[in-house]
Formats: C-alpha cells, sequence, structure tokens
C-alpha cells in the first residue's frame, strides 16, 4: 500500500470552515427574528443576559445547520450550490462536523438555561432536533412537502426570545410564529424553481422536480393567501397597533403582487426566472420589515 492511499480525502479545516458550516448569512435572519422577540417581549432582562439569550440563538441556529450538512454532505456534492462547502469540497472530514454541531447544540442550550430560563432553553433544543431529524432527516429526502413541515423549525427564533424574558408563550410569539411558517413555502419554492435542476441532479424531492413548476407556481400563490392573513392577525387580534397595520399592509401588497407575478410567469428556464428571482429576494427584505414594524409598533404603543 503507497503512501497517497493511507492520507484523506479531506485537508485541514480551518476556523473558516467550521464559520461556513454554521451558514452565516441564514443565521442573520434568525438572530433577528430572535432579537425582536426578545425586544417586544414584556417585561426586564438584563442586556448582558439578552446579549447572551441572543448569542445563544444564534449558536443553537448554526448547530443545525452543521449537522444538517453533516447528514446532507453526499447530496450536497451533487448540487452546484452547494458544492463548495466544506464538507462536499473535502475541507472537512464528516466526524469533524457533527462533533462541532453537537457540542454547539449542548452548550447553546445548557448556557440559555442557565442564563435565562429552562423553558426557553427547551424551545431552542425543540428547535435543533426539529430541524436535524423531523425536517433534514425525514421530511427532507421523501416528500415534496418537506418545507412546508419543515419550516416550523425557522419560525421557532421569536418565540424563544419572548420565552428568554418572560419564561412562557403568549398569543404574540404564537402569531409571528405562524407568521414565519406560512412565508417559508413561497420563499424556498421561489429559490426551488430557479435551483430545480440542481435538486433533480441530487434526487431530492422538492416540489418543482415531484409536482413540476406549474404546480409550485400553483402553492406558492396558495401558501402567500395564508401567509398575508397570518401577516394581519397581530392587528386582528389587537396584539399590535397602526405602525405595524400600515407596514403589514405595504409590505405584504408587494410580496403578493411578487408572487401574482410569480403564479402567472410561464417561464421554463431556469437562468430566465426573473420573478422568481424577484420573489425569494424580497421575501427576505419582507420579514426584515415586518419584524422591524413589530418592535416600531410595541415601542411606539407603550
Amino acid at each position: 500500500m503507497t503512501t497517497a492511499t493511507l492520507k484523506p480525502a479531506y485537508t485541514a479545516a480551518d476556523w473558516r470552515d467550521f464559520v461556513a458550516l454554521t451558514k452565516p448569512r441564514v443565521m442573520t435572519l434568525v438572530v433577528f427574528t430572535g432579537l425582536c422577540g426578545l425586544l417586544i417581549a414584556p417585561g426586564h432582562i438584563h442586556p448582558v443576559l439578552a446579549f447572551t439569550a441572543i448569542l445563544c440563538i444564534a449558536i443553537g441556529a448554526g448547530a443545525a445547520a452543521a449537522l444538517n450538512q453533516w447528514v446532507e454532505a453526499d447530496s450536497d456534492k451533487l448540487m452546484k450550490r452547494t458544492a463548495s462547502r466544506p464538507l462536499p469540497a473535502g475541507r472537512m472530514d464528516k466526524q469533524s462536523a457533527l462533533h462541532f454541531g453537537v457540542g454547539l447544540s449542548f452548550f447553546s442550550v445548557l448556557t440559555l438555561g442557565l442564563a435565562t430560563n429552562w423553558f426557553a432553553a427547551a424551545v431552542l433544543a425543540v428547535s435543533i432536533l426539529f430541524y436535524v431529524f423531523v425536517y433534514t432527516i425525514w421530511l427532507k429526502p421523501r416528500t415534496a412537502q418537506n418545507i412546508v413541515i419543515g419550516g416550523a423549525a425557522g419560525a421557532f427564533p421569536p418565540v424563544i426570545g419572548w420565552a428568554a424574558v418572560t419564561g412562557d408563550i403568549s398569543a404574540l410569539p404564537i402569531a409571528l410564529f405562524c407568521l414565519i411558517f406560512f412565508w417559508t413555502p413561497p420563499h424556498f419554492w421561489a429559490l426551488a424553481l430557479y435551483i430545480r435542476p440542481d435538486y433533480a441532479s441530487a434526487g431530492i424531492p422538492m416540489l418543482p422536480v415531484v409536482a413540476g413548476e406549474r404546480e409550485t407556481r400553483r402553492q406558492i400563490w396558495g401558501y402567500t393567501a395564508i401567509m398575508a392573513m397570518a401577516a394581519f392577525a397581530p392587528v386582528l387580534l389587537k396584539l399590535t397597533g397602526i405602525v405595524y397595520g400600515t407596514v403589514a399592509l405595504l409590505a405584504t401588497g408587494v410580496f403578493v403582487y411578487m408572487a401574482f407575478r410569480v403564479f402567472r410567469s410561464q417561464q421554463l428556464d431556469p437562468a430566465q426566472m426573473r420573478a422568481e428571482r424577484s420573489l425569494f429576494k424580497y421575501s427576505i427584505l419582507y420579514l426584515f420589515i415586518m419584524f422591524g414594524a413589530v418592535v416600531v409598533d410595541r415601542w411606539v404603543m407603550a
């Protein structure tokens, strides 16, 4: 046996590869919605503990992302969008990613429990376990509706932020959870439409691959309608005031218009799917706008 055959198929990972495992761009939205949940919660929390809570939410999200990439290392090799990640690119071995993800999970949950309360820590633990086991391992490789149920994992941060202050859950964080939950399908399927070839080559049963573009556009439109109702639920339940209501009307109106463009589009070439790309990009901005509006509304109405 030669020396070459004994060499591992991966190179030594550096700190940038471990950061990449946490999906920092995705984490930005997670941290923001978690922060908003904390800021609108009644009661008081020491600034140091508040920072610790948000840091734990970020670390928990990073842990889930790392474990997601550990599970999907083989399928990531088959997709252009993910082939450069540390595991499929050969810059890190799977065991390191597993240890990193598990370590971050325990650290984030235990630290949040000690710094704030164990109810918030339990919700964080549930969100990590849900993303890894329910979405990544169970739903994603088996059903085209994976993102519908699995979207719950990304809806937990405002609930965790609220619970870190109050130690419980009430109507407003539940309403915000529902907003993210119903926002996820049109957000993610808009992306899935123009990267459908990637999912097809990896054998992942995303909706555009299994049901086709036309059905995906129809479901984007349908879930956008449900999302719009969820967006106005805080106003109808008198949990927010005129500031949030006005912003929700304008921002959701733009979202509905862009989703309708996707619904009406008959473009089959992913490279030419401008309406789909626009909806995906705006959907990220939309969530920042909506959650920022909740915070401003609560401060104005206080």
